[in-house]
């Protein structure tokens, strides 16, 4: 089919403008990249000691909430280890073949993570019904003071992931994960100082399975929204029905879009393609620049593949096919 099809990355102008092919993306996602980078270092150092005091605390008190608080600290752990991983990966620089480059090592960490999440909290389900038949004798003050001192490890982690860039799927887990972790110590500290005042033991299975319910909620958000990006879904803000009325409203340059398709690199980075018919007597070059403004101005789009095509030219026709 006789077309022209051009490719940009230039995010401000949509021109197209060789000069900046490659860096149209660069600027702010290294900016947000570093410090995203090292608040979740810097959480991971103080999630990782604290794993280590609440396993121990937990064996030592016979506590199930302050084990199930820290099974999700493992996870903790681990999601802000793939998840640094990811983001220093995720620098690098695309290749022939990863066209894209690592981006989506970010999102294929935060599948990982929701999924070992689910794991977790079936694990803590199971054991808290264990519980529930055997109940196991539980020494009250040492779990109160491990989940106490868990608690200020999450808040101050918490605190740390909390000036991050929240659209980021990646950060979004991380800090997830540990809000999920503030809510586990607090459980135990409720657990124990019930068990310390009334000596009930079952509040302890029975506060660790709400901390599972809890994982889950978090788990489930997050493998939804990864899986979603992982199966080239349309991105929420980008409704290609929604598109194709606005550019065929808006861009008087153009006389109809097809073909769209919408998809996304990472939770933030949207990618478009798309063909169009040029309106009577205008060129396709500018029809393929108002098209690209129109998608970067309106639809925060800063890649978009345009192929333009001349109704007038059937399938069968010999016009050739102009490259730009």
């Amino acid at each position: 089919m006789p077309n022209v099809s051009h490719d940009t990355h230039d995010h401000d102008h949509g021109h197209g403008s060789h000069g900046h092919h490659h860096h149209g993306h660069a600027g702010h996602s290294h900016a947000s990249g570093v410090t995203d980078q090292k608040r979740i270092g810097i959480a991971f150092v103080l999630i990782a000691v604290f794993m280590v005091i609440e396993i121990v605390g937990g064996i030592l008190s016979g506590s199930l909430a302050l084990l199930a608080d820290a099974g999700h600290m493992v996870s903790d752990a681990a999601a802000l280890a793939f998840s640094w991983i990811a983001i220093h990966y995720g620098k690098r620089p695309a290749t022939l073949q990863l066209t894209y480059g690592y981006k989506r090592l970010e999102v294929l960490a935060a599948f990982v993570n929701g999924c070992a999440l689910f794991v977790i909290a079936g694990w803590i389900v199971i054991e808290a019904i264990r519980r529930f038949a055997e109940p196991v004798p539980i020494v009250g003050r040492t779990m109160l003071i491990v989940a106490f001192a868990g608690l200020l490890a999450n808040i101050a982690a918490f605190m740390v992931l909390h000036g991050g860039n929240r659209e980021n799927l990646n950060m979004r887990g991380a800090w997830l994960h540990v809000l999920g972790d503030m809510l586990g110590s607090a459980a135990a500290i409720v657990a124990a100082l019930v068990i310390l005042l009334t000596g009930w033991a079952p509040i302890d299975p029975l506060l660790s399975i709400f901390v599972a319910v809890i994982i889950l909620r978090s788990a489930w958000g997050i493998v939804k929204s990864s899986a979603h990006i992982l199966l080239e879904g349309t991105p929420d803000s980008l409704n290609p029905t929604e598109i194709k009325a606005d550019l065929e409203a808006t861009v008087s340059q153009v006389r109809s879009v097809h073909h769209i398709h919408a998809w996304s690199i990472t939770g933030e980075r949207h990618m478009i393609t798309l063909h169009a018919v040029p309106a009577p007597g205008v060129s396709a070059r500018d029809a393929m620049v108002a098209v690209q403004q129109r998608l970067a101005t309106r639809f925060n789009v800063e890649h978009a593949t345009i192929q333009m095509e001349d109704a007038a030219c059937g399938p069968a026709s010999s016009c050739h096919a102009r490259e730009e």
